[in-house]
């Protein structure tokens, strides 16, 4: 029976363990500039316990942008910012991916460039708010459709992205392909539109997130390269008309290419750190589409230690990603072994601040002195 304790080959690595920390929007690089800085490499050494660092999802260009205080990868500061954080987890014997992440209508115009507004694969407004650059939560606006050409252009960005964070001494990447954001609205009929190539057909809609991973493979080569769905999810507003279907043919895809692993979230915590609902009537994803991909399978979305290891008895994942509990327990893989209490989070402090719900979460010799 599979533990979490055993030992995977996750691509070109062989990680200890099977407790991976999901990527985790924080909201506190340097300003100006959204340069990671030493406090964030403190916080991501503090958890160099996880099988793998999975980075807070980092934007490949300034068009990319869709929250203040996110960093990028995208500038020479951005990147010896980000040697910082990489040196400090690898110097504690971890191992961490940069994560790739356009967030498309999912921003506003007072942080896209020339305050432009943001761009989609088609111009539909999505329901919900979002923040402004001064941290004022506003209506979505109806983003610009893009143009075929500017397609081009973000592909380009996103190679320069892959060759800047091989530059800052990351693991390898992973593409962002969940959660509403860019290239999800473009797998996904309820935000895609388009009749060209990449509208319409399944096979069109998942054109560019495999483009995008092509380019990733040509960089880091194929066992340094992981990608992240989040079939059924509704965060964002998303949805599609076939998503068996649509996140089948993806997977396959993904398997050909024999890529390190694939990320796929859980819709019962749909939210993405929204909230604390779960929807136990949502679809497995990790029992729906494990079969898809021969690779490692990481699972993500809700999951308590308990259900963890559930998961892997059953064979419906490989390794399971935790967010929440990694926020407010920077030694989790410890505790879990030792099967001791988890320090609860606090919300409030997720997003923005200093190192208050950031890097001040007791480790467990520190609970027991």
């Amino acid at each position: 029976m599979t533990d979490l304790f055993d030992s995977l080959k996750l691509g070109d690595l062989v990680i200890p363990n099977r407790i991976i920390m999901a990527p985790l929007t924080r909201m506190r690089s340097r300003q100006p500039g959204n340069v990671p800085y030493a406090l964030n490499a403190e916080y991501y050494a503090q958890r160099a316990g996880a099988g793998l660092i999975i980075s807070e999802a980092t934007q490949i260009s300034p068009q990319g942008q869709g929250y203040p205080g996110t960093p990028g990868i995208h500038s020479a500061e951005q990147v010896e910012g980000w040697k910082v954080v990489t040196q400090a987890v690898q110097a504690r014997g971890g191992r961490i991916f940069l994560q790739l992440w356009h967030v498309g209508r999912i921003s506003h115009s007072s942080l896209q460039p020339d305050g432009q507004r943001p761009v989609a694969p088609s111009a539909l407004t999505p329901s919900g708010k979002t923040f402004t650059a001064d941290w004022q939560q506003v209506d979505f606006e109806t983003p610009r459709a893009l143009e075929a050409a500017e397609i081009k252009a973000i592909l380009t960005d996103y190679r320069h992205a892959c060759e800047k964070a091989k530059l800052a001494g990351f693991d390898g990447v992973e593409v962002h392909g969940a959660n509403g954001y860019l290239l999800d609205q473009f797998l996904q009929d309820g935000s895609n539109k388009r009749d060209d190539i990449y509208g319409g057909s399944i096979e069109n809609r998942a054109r560019l997130l495999l483009e995008v991973v092509d380019i990733a493979t040509e960089i880091w080569g194929k066992g340094r390269v992981g990608v992240r769905l989040s079939p059924y999810g509704t965060f964002n507003d998303m949805s599609d008309s076939d998503p068996v279907a649509l996140f089948t043919h993806v997977l396959q895809q993904l398997d050909r290419r024999q890529i390190a692993y694939v990320h796929v979230i859980e819709p019962r915590a749909t939210g993405a750190g929204g909230g604390e609902a779960i929807n136990a009537e949502a679809p497995s994803t990790a029992a729906l589409f494990c079969g898809s991909f021969s690779g490692t399978f990481i699972s993500a979305g809700g999951y308590t230690p308990e259900s963890a290891k559930a998961a892997l008895a059953v064979g419906n994942a490989d390794a399971i990603a935790f967010g929440r509990y990694y926020i407010s327990n920077p030694d989790l893989a410890e505790r879990i072994a030792k099967g001791a209490p988890l320090t609860p989070y606090h919300r409030a402090t997720f997003y923005g601040g200093d190192e208050k719900g950031y890097t001040d979460y007791p480790f467990l010799s520190e609970a027991a002195a």
